[in-house]
C-alpha cells in the first residue's frame, strides 16, 4: 500500500529547519516522518525557546503522540537543537523523545562507534577532525565574550553566529543517541549508498540515500579525514595562543580611544594595530571552512512514491553533491523531482547550478505538474552582499529564481503569528 498525499509542514524557525512530513494512505491511516528540529537566529520580538517549545507540542499534536521516523541531517545547531532536553524535563527534546521514534536517521559521520573495517582509521580521524572544530567553535564562543580588540561589530555578530551554530550541541546529539537505542528503536547512520534506512516504516516510499559519501568513496573526504585532525587541533593556538600584552596607560588624555603599545618599540605598533585588526579576517576565514566542512556531512535524501519525488538535501554543499551528481544516473532521477527542499537556507553553493538547470519540472505559473520548493531561512544572519562573491543567505538572485520558476514556500513569508506553511503534495 503506497501513501496518496504528503502533508508537508515548515516550521517557522528562522534561520534553521524543521520539517514534519505526514504521508497519508489509502485507508487515512498516518507516517509522519521528522527532518530536523533547531534554529540559531529567530525573527526579532520573537522568543527562541517559546517558540520551538510551541513547534515541539504542535509535533507532537499532529503526529498523534507517535514518529515513525526522525531525521537529522547533519550535527549543525540549526538544525539540532530543538533535540535538547530541558533541565526540568519539560524541554522541546523531551517532548520529541516521548514521540518514541522507530528510526533516528544520522550521517555515518556520528556514529558514537565507528565499525572495524580496513577504512576505520581514516573514518576515526574524520570523526576526530569535526570534533575538534567543535571544540573550536566553543573556544571562539567563550573568546568573544571577552571582546577582544580588533573586530568591528560585524565580524563579532558573524563569528558569534558561526560559533554558536558548530558547538556539538552535546546535549542534543547524546538525545538523537538516547531515543535510537532505546528498546524497539533503531539507529541508522547513512552514506551514499546505503539501502533504505527507513523501510519497514514508510510503507510504499523508496529512500535513497544520495550523501554523504564515506571517506572510501570520495577522495576530496579522504584527503580531509587525513589532513584535518592536526589541521583543526592546531587552530586553538592559532586563535588563542597569542595575546598582545596591555601595558597600563600613560595617556594624558585617559578619556579618549588609544591603542596599547604594551612592551613594543614605539616603531612597531602601527603594524601591531593591523595585524590585531586583521585578526577578526582571519578568524573568520577558519570558522567559515570549519561550518562548509560540516554542512558536507549532510544528509541527502531522496523519497520516491510511485512516479513522485521529493528532495531533502539538508545543508549538503557543492563538495557533497559533487559525489553523488557524479554517479550514474543520479542526475537523471534528480530531473524528475517534484518537491525540493532549498538546501542550506538558500545560500548559493548549496543548490548547484547543474542541479537547477536538470529540474525540467520548473517553470512558468501555468505549467501543469511545476516544481515546488520549500525554503526555510532568514535574512541578514548568515553571509553578507557586500563581500566579494556576495555571500548573504538567502541568495537573492536564488530566491528570484524559485519564485519564478517553482511555487516557492518560504518560511520568511509567514506572518509572526503563524507556526508553519503547509504544503500538500497529490501523491
Amino acid at each position: 500500500m503506497s501513501p496518496v498525499r504528503l502533508h508537508l509542514f515548515a516550521y517557522q524557525v528562522g534561520f534553521g529547519d524543521c520539517f514534519l512530513l505526514r504521508f497519508v494512505y489509502p485507508d487515512d491511516s498516518q507516517r509522519h516522518v521528522l527532518i530536523d528540529f533547531g534554529t540559531v537566529g529567530m525573527p526579532k520580538g520573537m522568543s527562541k525557546s517559546a517558540q520551538i517549545l510551541k513547534i515541539a507540542n504542535d509535533i507532537k499534536a499532529r503526529c498523534g503522540g507517535k514518529l515513525q521516523a526522525l531525521v537529522a541531517t547533519h550535527r549543525h545547531a540549526d538544525h539540532i537543537s530543538g533535540f535538547t532536553p530541558g533541565k526540568d524535563g519539560q524541554g522541546p527534546g523531551d517532548i520529541i523523545r516521548a514521540l518514541e521514534p522507530d528510526v533516528v536517521l544520522q550521517p555515518w559521520t556520528e556514529q558514537p562507534d565507528l565499525p572495524e573495517k580496513a577504512t576505520a582509521p581514516l573514518a576515526r580521524a574524520h570523526a576526530q577532525a569535526l570534533d575538534g572544530m567543535n571544540q573550536l567553535a566553543e573556544n571562539l564562543t567563550e573568546r568573544l565574550k571577552t571582546q577582544p580588540k580588533g573586530l568591528s561589530p560585524e565580524q563579532t555578530r558573524r563569528l558569534g553566529f558561526l560559533g554558536e551554530n558548530n558547538i556539538k550541541n552535546k546535549a542534543a546529539v547524546n538525545n538523537l543517541i538516547d531515543m535510537g537505542s532505546r528498546p524497539g528503536a533503531r539507529a541508522a547512520y547513512a552514506h551514499y549508498g546505503t539501502d533504505d534506512p527507513l523501510a519497514g516504516v514508510l510503507p510504499g516510499v523508496t529512500t535513497l540515500v544520495l550523501g554523504p559519501p564515506t571517506v572510501e568513496q570520495s577522495a576530496e573526504v579522504r584527503r580531509q579525514a587525513k589532513d584535518d585532525p592536526q589541521y583543526w587541533l592546531r587552530q586553538p593556538e592559532l586563535l588563542f595562543g597569542q595575546r598582545v600584552s596591555r601595558g597600563a596607560s600613560t595617556s594624558p588624555f585617559p578619556e579618549a580611544p588609544y591603542s596599547p603599545g604594551g612592551k613594543l618599540p614605539r616603531r612597531a605598533r602601527w603594524i601591531a594595530q593591523r595585524v590585531r585588526e586583521s585578526r577578526g579576517t582571519q578568524w573568520m576565514s577558519i570558522v567559515t571552512a570549519l561550518d562548509k566542512a560540516m554542512n558536507n556531512t549532510s544528509l541527502i535524501l531522496l523519497f520516491e512514491i510511485g512516479e513522485k519525488k521529493l528532495l531533502f538535501p539538508g545543508d549538503a554543499q557543492i563538495e557533497n553533491w559533487r559525489y553523488a551528481l557524479s554517479q550514474p544516473g543520479v542526475a537523471e532521477r534528480l530531473g524528475s523531482v517534484d518537491l525540493y527542499k532549498v538546501g542550506h537556507h538558500g545560500s548559493r553553493n548549496a543548490t548547484p547550478k547543474n542541479l537547477w538547470d536538470d529540474f525540467h519540472k520548473k517553470g512558468n505559473a501555468d505549467k501543469p505538474g511545476r516544481l515546488t520548493s520549500v525554503l526555510s531561512t532568514l535574512p541578514e544572519q548568515y553571509g553578507s552582499k557586500d563581500e566579494a562573491g556576495n555571500t548573504e543567505v538567502p541568495r537573492r538572485t536564488l530566491l528570484e529564481a524559485l519564485a519564478k520558476d517553482s511555487h516557492l514556500h518560504d518560511t520568511e513569508r509567514l506572518a509572526p503569528d503563524q507556526l508553519y506553511d503547509e504544503v500538500i503534495i497529490d501523491l
